[in-house]
């Protein structure tokens, strides 16, 4: 089936990577230079242009929060975990969710996991969002360049990962060592739970190590994406300051 991308940046990432996008759709009337690029960008590759009324784009949509613009492509990108760990170079760094089920964390992740040098995030295929149209509004056009890895069998895919070398950190707000002890060297691969149940008790037991990262105020936990971003900017962090790896300031 045919996927949507929704607002300006990312059909505008998905133009410049070169996707194979079957037509953009944009709200009729009014001015926007963003919007205004888009279609520029369009006509420059030769994808089709069709102007519509708000409501039109709406449906398409299935949100009014599209900023004027729809891409109808032919479907996310798809790499198999392993055809993406043949291509790390090391120190890698993967992001894996284990039942995520909101839309827009997904996308939140997904933009953190590019930001801070991730090489893929995995999520199952049950049980989880996957990279819908909110997913990738969310992500702000960061879909276009990071591998989202959509994996049968999670626990597989984490035996897998440690089959091929990398350390899994799981964030548990139990745990007893917090993200700052941790050592984080090597490859990483960071395991996050879902929304309210946090990690699985399979996935836990899979992990090498169980971190938290400690709070002050009365509420216990972060969102999962903000934990996401919180870790992988730490991973980064180290990185940097030990001049360890391909990721740099």
């Amino acid at each position: 089936m045919p996927a949507h991308l929704i607002g300006v940046h990312a059909v505008s990432e998905a133009l410049r990577e070169g996707r194979k996008i079957s037509r953009v759709v944009v709200v009729r009337g009014g001015k926007s230079a963003a919007r205004d690029a888009v279609v520029e960008e369009c006509r420059r590759r030769k994808v089709t242009v069709q102007f519509a009324p708000r409501d039109a784009v709406d449906r398409l949509a299935r949100t009014r929060k599209h900023q004027g613009v729809v891409a109808v492509v032919a479907g996310s990108r798809a790499e198999s975990l392993a055809a993406v760990l043949e291509q790390i170079d090391p120190p890698g760094l993967l992001v894996v969710l284990d039942g995520v089920q909101d839309p827009r964390n997904l996308g939140a992740i997904v933009r953190s996991a590019h930001a801070a040098g991730a090489d893929a995030v995995v999520i199952p295929g049950r049980r989880s969002a996957g990279l819908t149209e909110a997913a990738s509004k969310a992500a702000a056009g960061a879909a276009e360049h990071l591998p989202v890895v959509v994996v049968k069998n999670l626990n597989q895919a984490l035996d897998m990962l440690k089959s091929g070398g990398f350390w899994l950190y799981g964030l548990d707000e139990r745990a007893p060592q917090t993200y700052l002890e941790a050592d984080f060297g090597g490859n990483v691969a960071l395991v996050l739970g879902g929304e309210g149940e946090g990690l699985h008790r399979l996935t836990a037991e899979k992990c090498d190590f169980l971190i938290r990262i400690p709070v002050v105020g009365r509420i216990a936990s972060l969102n999962v994406s903000v934990a996401a971003g919180v870790a992988l900017f730490e991973v980064l962090r180290r990185r940097i300051a030990n001049d360890d790896g391909k990721h740099g300031a």
